[in-house]
């Protein structure tokens, strides 16, 4: 797969493009963002469709010399969405540029004569198939020319989508999502959770089977997310899970089931005022949920207190009421919620604004309530930057009513704010192997040591190597400086008119490499922490406090600072004062470079006469 600068490359260059077309059709942000991520969800669709038809073909039974048909179901299984010959993305990029001339008829045998009727038949063709998608996709295209239409199409058909594979193309449709949440959304985007945050939410709450609720469900990434781990640990998302979401805004909700659609997922999703949390239990589903998953917006304000409390979901009692009868900060309301919705044995997962682990007064009440249960699991602070529209930093609560006795009285705490990837200087994210060690710090609270172990085998599986993970790093550090020097020589003695091919090869190699010794350094910060598999309180990092020390000592804050401290500095062997020494003496010769370039420069011009 390509590397994170090429893929956010990619991802510029293609909205770039398609925002040029939006200017020149004069069409704004409200009407142009649903028909292109029509046109997204095709392709990523499509992507989806080829790849799990090669699947599905791979050991397809025979009847009678022939092959047996591909069905939807076969498709749905795979989750991918079944695409009708006229609704793929080759089919309609292969057209003819006038379309009256090739006698194309609709699903309801009328004659079509542009690109936008056929692009709206495709639409169409889908939702005939996916009662969930009846009435949710796009179908305006013919307010494009079909000028306009087959340039959008041709620049989502980029081959280098297909390079990077069907998973950078999800990215990308979500990149996307989140540049016309910027325009058009009222929240600023917030609707959109990052992957990485859902990732680790999924990955926590492990869910196997039974009803799941996200009451801010945005785009659906939780819905997506928990439908690839179910499929990955040996089951059928649709068949294990039922999907419950409530979306205030229309817009929002008509995504979510854009995206879950393109994923083979199935679901109840209701949107408008009757979806609005604050005042609705949409689905009746308080006290009967297996899972709830959110990232609600935070610190929303002029939640009216009488429709709230009419509308229950508040066993710990209502948040502050100001002097208009309105809660002025309802991130405490959510808590309660994602508590209210599990059964007895429920586990809730949720993103909430950094201030509410110790806010005062009415909160901090309900929180020593909430902390009392017991059922307060695990606590996990996140770094700044992890929002593509906001920058502020947050962190994601688990509660779980089922917990083993052992640990009624215990909360781990988590800060996970020293841990990331920098993607770019507005963007981090958790790296897949940083959310395998950050859940293996979970597994080992839990007493789970036999999945600490088999995280240990799959570092060495992907390693290639059973030797120390020490002395895999030093290998791969020797490797990749042996490559560097390999590269000079032979770009050095390479004809010019090669060199670049050469340095491309070599530069490949490197990634590779760099790539692997990546990995090699999580395991290292894994194993230097807890060896073969034994949990112990790490400063800086994570600690397991009891409900007495919350309570009493730490006047019941939920902040995972609070508990684990702050990292011991390392001394990295460095003499200060020879090291301020050596570099004054580079800066004093940088100086002199500096002038005597300025000299000959200032020569150069004197002789040029200027």
């Amino acid at each position: 797969m390509a590397d994170a600068v090429n893929i956010k490359k990619l991802e510029a260059e293609l909205w770039e493009s398609s925002d040029l077309l939006r200017q020149g059709s004069k069409l704004t942000s409200n009407q142009y963002c649903m028909p292109v991520l029509g046109l997204i969800f095709l392709r990523y669709a499509y992507g989806r469709y080829k790849a799990a038809e090669k699947e599905i073909l791979k050991d397809r039974p025979m009847r009678g010399g022939r092959v047996l048909p591909v069905e939807a179901s076969d498709f749905r299984a795979k989750s991918a969405l079944y695409l009708p010959r006229e609704a793929q993305y080759d089919y309609l990029v292969k057209l003819p540029e006038h379309i009256a001339s090739a006698n194309l008829e609709n699903h309801r045998g009328e004659p079509m004569g542009s690109l936008g009727e056929v692009v709206d038949n495709a639409m169409e063709l889908i939702e005939n198939q996916e009662n969930q998608l009846r009435g949710v996709l796009p179908k305006n295209y013919t307010d494009f020319s079909d000028e306009l239409l087959a340039e959008l199409l041709r620049i989502f058909n980029n081959e280098a989508l297909d390079d990077v594979g069907g998973d950078v193309i999800g990215r990308i449709y979500e990149y996307f999502l989140n540049k016309f949440a910027k325009n058009v959304a009222q929240d600023d985007g917030v609707f959109f959770t990052p992957k990485s945050l859902v990732k680790m939410i999924v990955n926590v709450l492990e869910p196997k089977s039974g009803i799941l609720l996200d009451p801010a469900c945005g785009s659906g990434g939780m819905f997506v997310q928990t439908g690839d781990f179910v499929n990955h640990a040996g089951m059928q998302a649709n068949n294990a899970m039922t999907f419950y979401g409530q979306e205030k805004v229309e817009y929002n909700a008509q995504l979510c089931l854009m995206n879950m659609a393109v994923h083979g997922l199935t679901g109840q999703i209701k949107s408008g005022d009757e979806a609005n949390t604050f005042y609705h239990d949409a689905h009746n589903l308080n006290g009967k949920c297996d899972y709830v998953m959110a990232n609600p917006p935070f610190n929303v304000d002029k939640v009216k207190e009488e429709s709230a409390r009419a509308a229950g979901r508040l066993p710990f009692g209502m948040p502050a009421v100001n002097k208009n009868k309105e809660i002025s900060n309802a991130n405490y309301l959510w808590i309660s919620y994602f508590y209210s919705y599990l059964n007895e044995h429920g586990r809730a997962g949720f993103v909430m604004a950094s201030s509410a682990t110790d806010s005062s007064r009415k909160d901090k009440t309900i929180r020593e309530a909430l902390i009392q249960t017991g059922h307060v699991d695990v606590m996990i602070s996140v770094a700044n930057n992890f929002f593509y529209t906001k920058s502020l930093p947050c962190t994601l609560w688990f509660f779980d009513k089922g917990k083993s006795e052992a640990l009624q009285d215990k909360v781990l705490f988590i800060d996970g704010r020293n841990y990331y990837t920098v993607v770019d200087r507005t963007l981090n994210e958790w790296s897949d192997w940083q959310l395998k060690n950050l859940n293996a710090i979970v597994w080992l609270y839990r007493g789970e040591n036999d999945k600490y172990r088999e995280l240990l085998a799959e570092y060495h599986t992907a390693l290639e190597s059973d030797d120390d993970f020490a002395s895999i790093r030093e290998a791969l550090e020797k490797d990749i400086e042996a490559k560097r020097a390999e590269a000079k020589k032979a770009v050095e003695a390479a004809k010019k008119r090669e060199q670049k091919s050469i340095r491309a090869k070599f530069d490949e190699e490197i990634d590779a490499l760099e790539e692997t010794l990546t990995i090699a350094k999580e395991a290292i910060w894994l194993t230097e922490k807890f060896g073969e598999g034994v949990y112990a309180d790490i400063p800086g990092l994570c600690k397991i406090a009891d409900r007495k020390t919350i309570l009493e000592e730490k006047g019941a804050s939920l902040t995972p600072g609070a508990y684990v401290g702050v990292a011991p500095e390392e001394d990295d062997g460095v003499d200060f004062t020879e090291r301020m020494k050596e570099i004054h003496q580079e800066l004093l010769e940088l100086q002199k470079e500096s002038n005597e370039l300025m000299n000959t420069i200032s020569k150069n011009m004197e002789e040029m006469g200027l």
